[in-house]
């Protein structure tokens, strides 16, 4: 039986669409064709494309059909949409877009609006090792975070070695910096513990406070922070202030101990007083 196909070469007119050359390029088998529309713009259709005839311009005259959603010139990452295609695969829009390596692409509309799709596929980084991965992310900043170099694939987490503001660096898995949940080596945490422990002059304030409430440590014999029976049979007292350890004396019933211990701790009740007198004066 005879092929009634049209065949398709140099000068070859399909509407408004005139065969120019062939690309060096093939899809799916076939040769890629760039033509010339009448309008003066340029389009790259495949043979199954120009003998199918379902493509008759450049873009310039296509027409959005009822109901279809127009996307014409909207961008999804690096593709720019051009036009939609007659033909539907699986029942879904199947838009023309060009890349901005130059490349262009059919993708279905679903896959651009919900971002799956958003370049040729030139958007991908080769590893040291020849592994291909989707995003390539070196130099990007995430937080405090600054992306210098791929760390491999770990339970089945893409990873990244990263360096924070403070110096530190980390590794990180991608899906945590692209969602936020990591933005540093761990030193924003840091910084905000510190800041709730109020330092004053060196001393927590945070500290002493719940110091003064803290029950009694379970090991503690006495049933008194700060009072311990020592292997001499004596009781003694210490306490803590100002990253220093003062002693209290050495007392034989606990109770002395006991009244020594709550005399040093006037010293957490004055820094305390002159802490709250000065919140109120600022």
């Amino acid at each position: 039986m005879k092929d009634k196909r049209p065949k398709i070469e140099i000068g070859y007119r399909i509407g408004l669409l005139t065969v120019a050359e062939p690309t060096s390029k093939r899809k799916n088998g076939y040769t890629v064709w760039k033509c010339q529309c009448d309008c003066g713009g340029e389009i790259e259709l495949d043979t199954r494309y120009l003998q199918r005839g379902t493509v008759t311009d450049c873009g310039c005259k296509t027409i959005v059909k009822p109901g279809q959603k127009d996307v014409s010139g909207q961008r999804f990452g690096k593709l720019t949409a051009l036009y939609p295609l007659p033909e539907h695969g699986f029942g879904k829009t199947i838009w023309h877009c060009r890349c901005d390596c130059g490349n262009e692409i059919d993708a279905p509309l679903h896959q651009l609006t919900a971002g799956y799709r958003k370049s040729c596929g030139c958007i991908r980084y080769t590893t040291p090792t020849g592994e291909i991965i989707l995003k390539d992310f070196i130099g990007k900043r995430f937080g405090k975070l600054t992306v210098t170099e791929y760390a491999g694939k770990r339970a089945g987490m893409h990873r990244w070695q990263c360096i924070c503001d403070c110096g530190n660096e980390t590794i990180v898995g991608q899906t945590l910096l692209q969602n936020g949940k990591t933005k540093s080596c761990g030193c924003l945490q840091q910084t905000q513990i510190l800041k709730n422990m109020k330092f004053v002059d060196g001393t927590s304030v945070t500290a002493i406070e719940a110091r003064m409430k803290r029950p009694p440590i379970a090991t503690n014999t006495s049933g008194y922070n700060g009072v311990y029976h020592s292997s001499r049979g004596r009781w003694r007292a210490q306490i803590g202030f100002k990253g220093k350890t003062y002693y209290l004396g050495s007392f034989d019933s606990i109770q002395e101990a006991i009244d020594a211990r709550k005399e040093g701790e006037k010293m957490y009740e004055n820094f305390l007083e002159w802490y709250y007198s000065r919140k109120l004066v600022d």
